[in-house]
């Protein structure tokens, strides 16, 4: 892929997101955002000058794109990237994140960054579900923090050395959600009545199937659409095999009830769009025509009860401005002709009841029940 024309995070990508301002669609829609990450990655020596993982958002950058925006998001999902692990080298590291992100909802909550914005009600974090005390670590995570509702455990893989891995300890591992280890730890987030978001490439949506086909009670997550990555031996056929075979992957895991789909990630760089290329950052018009095939067969395939959609900030930052993303949202779920309700549900409704956040009366009355969706 080509190297990006400007500073991912400073100034530069700031002045180039402006270059393309809207004011908010539909601003009393209200939003759950049920993916987005917090980090602080200091620059390390082995890391190159420029390297992206020198990058820094915390709690004031998101609810500043939050506030900035204009949408109503009033609750939001912190998905795990690997931030705030304790420094100590025991299984139990990783609940640092858990703690960390509590702490962030504690903030929200103080009101100092604005009346009614909130954050992290729900969080995902990470533990090994290969290891033989994954158990014990996922109890610590619950302890750690009161909004902590599951894993995830991401398992990209993909034989051809150009498709990236995935960024956990089992990097590498073909067919991982199989794995008789693998499950052994699921089987414990199942016994607990946890969350887990599955993140991986579209070619492994059968195994998702599996894993959903084998623990019927487990709420499992589907990320950033199935994952139809444009890297590698797929690079420069998003619009031919990629899309087909993608394609009749949503359809096929669809049929397990317990899958729920985020319909966003498109921005991400390896999704093949370039929007990061040009001179201008996109309109939402642009990202809704380019997105609405992808969208629309998601949300036709699982339902609105069954979808919701994200931000994946700050990860889609690099490719569009948090306002225009939530405008191409919008534009979609208007071109399909939906029903309040069915709106409703997309935008926080499946959100809420996938990650148990609670609502108000009057946000319950916007939205279906699980039995009728």
């Amino acid at each position: 892929m080509a190297e990006l024309p400007r500073d991912p995070t400073g100034e530069a990508l700031k002045a180039w997101l402006d270059t393309t301002p809207e004011d908010a669609l539909d601003p009393g829609q209200p939003i759950i955002d049920p993916h987005h990450h917090l980090w602080d990655r200091r620059p390390r020596p082995e890391l190159p000058a420029g390297s992206r993982q020198h990058l820094r958002y915390l709690a004031d950058d998101l609810i500043e794109d939050i506030r900035g925006g204009g949408h109503d998001v009033f609750d939001t999902v912190f998905i795990e990237c690997v931030a705030m692990y304790r420094e100590d080298d025991t299984p139990y590291r990783v609940v640092g994140e858990t703690e960390f992100v509590q702490g962030v909802h504690a903030m929200s909550a103080s009101g100092l960054y604005g009346e009614g914005v909130r954050c992290c009600g729900a969080i995902i974090s990470f533990v090994d579900l290969t290891t033989p005390d994954a158990g014990d670590v996922l109890e610590a995570h619950i302890a750690a923090g009161r909004n902590f509702r599951g894993i995830r455990h991401a398992h990209g893989w993909h034989e051809s050395p150009d498709m990236p891995s995935s960024h956990h300890p089992t990097r590498g591992t073909p067919r991982l959600l199989a794995d008789p280890a693998f499950r052994a730890g699921f089987a414990e987030l199942n016994r607990l009545g946890l969350v887990f978001d599955c993140w991986g490439y579209h070619g492994q949506l059968d195994e998702v199937r599996d894993l959903a086909a084998a623990f019927p009670s487990t709420t499992i997550v589907l990320d950033h659409i199935g994952g139809p990555l444009a890297r590698g031996p797929y690079e420069g056929k998003r619009t031919g095999v990629l899309f087909d075979e993608w394609r009749r992957g949503i359809e096929q895991v669809a049929k397990e009830p317990n899958i729920v789909a985020k319909v966003g990630g498109c921005g991400m760089v390896t999704y093949g769009f370039g929007y990061e290329l040009a001179d201008h950052a996109p309109s939402s018009e642009q990202m809704a025509d380019d997105w609405r095939p992808y969208f629309e067969h998601v949300i036709e395939c699982f339902g609105p009860a069954r979808s919701m959609f994200e931000s994946n900030f700050p990860v889609d930052k690099l490719s569009c401005s948090y306002t225009n993303l939530w405008n191409a949202c919008k534009r979609i779920a208007d071109g399909m002709s939906l029903s309040d309700v069915d709106k409703n549900d997309l935008f926080f409704g499946t959100a809420a009841r996938s990650y148990k956040i609670v609502l108000t009366e009057t946000q319950n009355a916007l939205i279906s029940s699980p039995s009728e969706g």
